[in-house]
């Protein structure tokens, strides 16, 4: 990174800080929280509990809103029951009706022939009354002896008989007509009454059918009720259930970033003990040349991978100083107003990322103190064909933060961050570019 961006933001920092070392060097921070077993345990059971009340409600649920159904099909019957009861008193309605009226015209015609019948014989007593008066008896000899001539005689005879005759055949015809209304009139009044007594049973039989209705519409509405309140309490354990079993994801995250943080530490002590080892082999070799467990001496500048290579391992061990490294070595960090002051890069001797690619790459070419710039700054190759002396970068949508020389077989050599040493590590593939920067062949 280069000295002339001061104004490097904290966010900026902080991205190299959590990205830029990856899951190799967060040795400086203190350890995360490490949950009990217990407390996973309990958090496991009360979840557990939570997803079998859950369970039982479900079921509770499920045979409630079995019943609802059930209640729902009886009011449709019942519903339906009463249409029937209603259209049953409909017709038993009109048939009374008609049977009244029936009835009403029987009893009309009977006192028709009844009155037809008084007449008659009022008719019949009268002329029978003036036959006498005159003589004129039916049979008697004055009616006789009184005509004019014989032809009159018989006439008179045959009018007599005649007019007497129709008369009674007339009063027995009423007679019968009277006799057919009477009983046409009684089964007029029976039909009616019948009709009646079927017009209020149909009443009685609509009464009840709307009674059951009434009664099934209850019936529903309370399971409705209760489905609703099964339907909220399942709602409520659910979002219980969630809240525990988000508790037991969440100390079960402490557990693992704990024994993340613990694996991390081990290779970091392992990485710097290894590092030691190699800086007492080097200063065996050169006659304690440099105290032990300091970087190696300086590599001479070549234009060659692996002389590029030998300059960047000759400075394991040097201390990350946020704005550090140039062409010629080690230098003094620079402030940065944030993560970098906390450790105090701005006090120590080192480099950053893209200082250490500056050093190393010091025979080939001079290259700008930014990891961005320095990615655009060779050929670039798929992750795929990337060998030893390539370049590697991490970055996102807010730019490149982090830079590594890949030493081949997947390990590679770094300036970490604020707080770390340089070092080989494993390559880290998370937020990885896609392409390696090639400066050499």
């Amino acid at each position: 990174m280069p000295r002339v961006r001061r104004g490097l933001s904290v966010s900026t920092l902080t991205l190299v800080i959590l990205f830029g070392a990856g899951g190799t060097g967060l040795a400086a921070p203190p350890p995360p929280p490490n949950p009990s077993d217990s407390e996973i345990q309990a958090g496991k059971a009360d979840a557990n509990a939570k997803a079998g009340e859950v369970g039982r409600l479900t079921n509770q649920l499920a045979q409630a809103e079995q019943k609802l159904t059930q209640l729902q099909d009886d009011v449709e019957l019942k519903q339906e029951q009463a249409n029937k009861a209603l259209v049953d008193l409909q017709i038993a309605q009109d048939d009374a009706a008609q049977a009244e009226n029936d009835a009403k015209a029987a009893r009309t015609e009977a006192d028709a022939a009844a009155a037809a019948i008084e007449q008659a014989r009022a008719d019949l007593k009268t002329f029978a009354a003036a036959s006498f008066q005159q003589g004129s008896t039916v049979g008697s000899l004055s009616a006789y002896l009184s005509a004019d001539s014989p032809k009159d005689m018989l006439a008179r005879a045959q009018l007599l008989d005649a007019v007497g005759g129709d008369r009674l055949n007339a009063l027995d015809r009423l007679q019968q007509a009277q006799t057919e209304k009477s009983n046409k009139d009684a089964a007029a009044r029976k039909a009616a009454e019948i009709a009646q007594q079927k017009q209020d049973a149909a009443r009685r039989a609509k009464t009840s059918a709307d009674a059951a209705q009434t009664t099934a519409e209850r019936a529903q509405d309370g399971q409705a009720a209760q489905n609703s309140q099964l339907e909220k309490n399942k709602t409520d354990v659910e979002q219980q259930l969630y809240a525990a079993q988000a508790k037991v994801s969440g100390l079960q995250g402490q557990r693992q970033r704990y024994q993340d943080w613990l694996a991390q530490k081990q290779r970091e002590d392992e990485e710097r003990a290894r590092q030691a080892a190699l800086a007492a082999a080097a200063a065996a070799a050169g006659g304690g040349g440099r105290p032990s467990g300091g970087p190696a001496p300086s590599a001479p500048a070549g234009s060659s991978i692996e002389a590029v290579i030998a300059r960047a391992m000759s400075k394991l061990g040097m201390p990350y100083a946020w704005g550090g490294g140039n062409a010629s070595g080690a230098t003094r960090g620079i402030r940065d107003g944030g993560i970098a002051d906390r450790y105090g890069d701005y006090n120590k001797i080192g480099f950053d990322c893209s200082g250490l690619m500056i050093y190393a790459f010091a025979g080939v070419r001079s290259l700008p103190h930014y990891s961005g710039y320095q990615y655009s700054a060779g050929r670039q190759v798929p992750l795929s064909q990337m060998r030893r002396g390539d370049l590697l970068f991490w970055g996102g949508p807010g730019g490149i933060h982090h830079v590594a020389l890949y030493l081949g077989g997947g390990q590679m050599v770094e300036a970490p961050q604020s707080g770390l040493r340089v070092r080989v590590a494993p390559v880290r593939y998370g937020g990885i570019m896609p392409y390696a920067t090639r400066l050499v062949g």
